[in-house]
């Protein structure tokens, strides 16, 4: 397929890269040029702005808040004003639920289709093309785009047909993830007061009862204190628990653990945190005991 793919931060330039390995024909963009040099060596050709970028069946974005994915596809010269008509626009960034139902009725308003698909994976996995896709949109739209998703996931699973499923999904999804880092690091500053060594502690958990992905690569990056270069940024993941809470509030669902999430990001924000792996929460309660960093 032709295709687009704007946002090549991170994880979106190894999306892009597995679409060319999948022998798609792929444009990319991104507003710092040279984030696009090896791609281009590799295959795919340059776009000079988001417009030429939207030139195919399909265009991805992947970036990293609302005001840019707002700016990329509603703004003068954007996705909305450039993709052909019935031309997927599928959104793999972490977004509110708001913009989600924004976007998907200026794509319909326009005769275009739109198909959220926030991915659950590290920069690690997004390169090994095994992400966890989580999709919603229309069902015609979802199946024109199966072969995309396969060539960056291991697995695609649908949740409906209004966009904004998924996105709420992906925002319940990193809540739960904040939600262990914040757990695993209460739990190694109290063993690690008491003078019990914390990689034997975490190698204890992982290989009996929380023998699971998260447990493991969050409880090494806290045992460790492995928290640069950020694999997702503490900034990132704060906006994301607000996103969350913004969402449960137009539900009016109470949600008192993200609320304290909430809160332990801004402690590591206030603490000039913003640039390290959202992991580093994890290590508030050992500095809260009077351990390292007090």
């Amino acid at each position: 397929m032709k295709i687009g793919f704007v946002g090549l931060g991170q994880m979106g330039s190894h999306m892009a890269r597995n679409l060319l390995k999948a022998g798609h024909e792929v444009t990319v963009f991104n507003r710092s040029p040279e984030k696009a040099h090896d791609l281009v060596a590799e295959g795919a050709a340059r776009a000079a702005s988001v417009a030429e970028a939207c030139h195919g069946e399909a265009v991805f974005t992947m970036l990293a808040i609302d005001e840019a994915v707002e700016n990329v596809t509603l703004g003068q010269g954007g996705i909305v004003a450039s993709l052909r008509r019935g031309a997927v626009h599928i959104s793999s960034s972490t977004i509110s639920v708001r913009l989600a139902r924004r976007l998907a009725a200026a794509h319909a308003a326009a005769g275009q289709r739109y198909v959220a698909a926030p991915v659950f994976g590290r920069p690690a996995a997004a390169a090994a093309r095994q992400l966890f896709i989580v999709a919603s949109g229309e069902e015609s739209a979802i199946k024109s785009v199966e072969p995309l998703l396969e060539a960056i996931g291991q697995r695609t699973f649908l949740v409906g047909q209004e966009p904004e499923r998924a996105n709420l999904v992906k925002l319940s999804g990193n809540f739960l993830l904040g939600s262990v880092i914040e757990a695993l690091g209460e739990a190694m500053a109290l063993i690690t007061k008491a003078g019990i060594d914390r990689q034997q502690y975490l190698e204890m958990l992982t290989s009996t009862l929380f023998n699971a992905p998260v447990y493991k690569t969050y409880g090494r990056l806290i045992a460790e204190r492995a928290f640069e270069p950020p694999g997702f940024a503490a900034l990132l993941g704060s906006k994301d628990i607000r996103l969350a809470l913004e969402a449960a509030e137009d539900l009016r669902v109470p949600m008192p653990i993200a609320s304290l999430l909430r809160d332990r990001f801004l402690v590591l924000l206030a603490h000039g945190g913003g640039n390290l792996d959202w992991s580093a929460i994890g290590e508030l309660a050992e500095r809260d005991s009077g351990g390292r960093g007090a």
